[in-house]
């Protein structure tokens, strides 16, 4: 065989294993961090190699009730987990990805949504939360679990059937929160309560609202459903119609210097005809206008009129739903009529 081609061949192996011995590494980070819930808390170093001193610190913790799938938490872990498992064959990696598997089972309500934290804590933390993709990232687990994906093969029987019942239930919630104005469905709001399923209230300047982020996500989990009921193309078609009729077009966010502040720069909505079309993080539940604010939780219909520090601190505008207009919602509409 030719120099070179073994040359390549010992590159990419050797390139493999050290991808695999991060994967391994990363993992038992993940385990030490499991809490006794069998969830994990947000925001830690997932690639961090523990000293001896701090794997006892962290094991010392695991009474914490900071379990949460805000922020990517417990769900992103168990998927690590089924990657080591299924490359590595050690039974602590399952056994932990299925204590993280019926850490989310329990932690969902009875209506199908899931809180942002578990056991349950107080205030907004309670809320259905959609949030940067919290529940949907739980629901896109429990999909692939379902439909067998071959990491998840080890869940199975009667444990998969809870994950498919669970399923079930996150999706009828998801139909229930889509928030109807005016005798129309629209898109849904970043936290619903946990009982009435209305659009709730979260930090100050998160009000109810509809949301032209967070939607988008669960617009493109109902798209990669197979055999969509006709509720489902409903909700999806009126969600669409949403996010056409609520783009923002001939502006632009840019950001200009600033001297004396903060950052040294400031961001500004200015006229722009050629800029792509944006949506708004917030969109309010009467006139359905995009709306701007400060921690002291009033909205005002321009970024230039709130705070310095949530102007520049927070995500108020972006293409949210460009690829779901583009590139999502054609593709299934030609599937969807096959």
């Amino acid at each position: 065989m030719d120099k070179w081609i073994l040359l390549a061949i010992a590159l990419l192996t050797t390139e493999l294993s050290a991808a695999e011995a991060d994967l391994l590494q990363t993992a038992e980070t993940v385990l030490v961090y499991q809490r006794e819930s069998g969830g994990w808390p947000k925001n830690y170093d997932r690639e961090e190699r523990l000293t001896e001193a701090r794997r006892k610190e962290v094991i010392a913790d695991r009474q914490q009730r900071d379990s949460t799938i805000d922020n990517g938490a417990t769900h992103r872990e168990i998927r690590i987990l089924a990657s080591a498992f299924e490359q590595s064959g050690d039974e602590k990696y399952r056994k932990a990805a299925l204590r993280g598997i019926q850490f989310l089972i329990d932690a969902q309500y009875e209506n199908g949504g899931w809180p942002q934290y578990y056991p349950l804590t107080s205030g907004y933390h309670l809320h259905i939360t959609y949030n940067d993709g919290a529940m949907i990232g739980v629901m896109e687990l429990f999909r692939d679990i379902v439909q067998r994906e071959e990491e998840f093969e080890f869940v199975f029987g009667a444990f998969r059937l809870d994950c498919e019942q669970a399923l079930a239930k996150g999706l009828n919630c998801i139909l229930k929160t889509q928030v109807r104005l005016n005798g129309r469905l629209t898109v849904w709001c970043a936290q619903h309560d946990r009982e009435t399923l209305k659009p709730a209230k979260a930090r100050s300047y998160e009000l109810a609202s509809l949301s032209g982020h967070e939607s988008v996500g669960i617009v493109v989990y109902l798209m990669s459903l197979e055999n969509p009921s006709d509720e489902i193309k409903q909700s999806i078609e009126a969600a669409v119609t949403w996010f056409d009729q609520a783009k923002l077009t001939g502006v632009k966010l840019i950001s200009v210097k600033a001297p004396g502040t903060e950052k040294g720069v400031d961001k500004r909505l200015v006229q722009a005809q050629d800029a792509p079309a944006l949506w708004g993080r917030f969109y309010d539940l009467k006139q359905q206008k995009p709306f701007f604010c400060s921690r002291d939780g009033i909205p005002k219909r321009s970024i230039a009129d709130i705070s310095y520090e949530r102007r520049n601190g927070y995500s108020w505008l972006g293409e949210y739903a460009r690829d779901l207009l583009k590139k999502h919602y054609p593709a299934w509409k030609a599937r969807t009529r096959q």
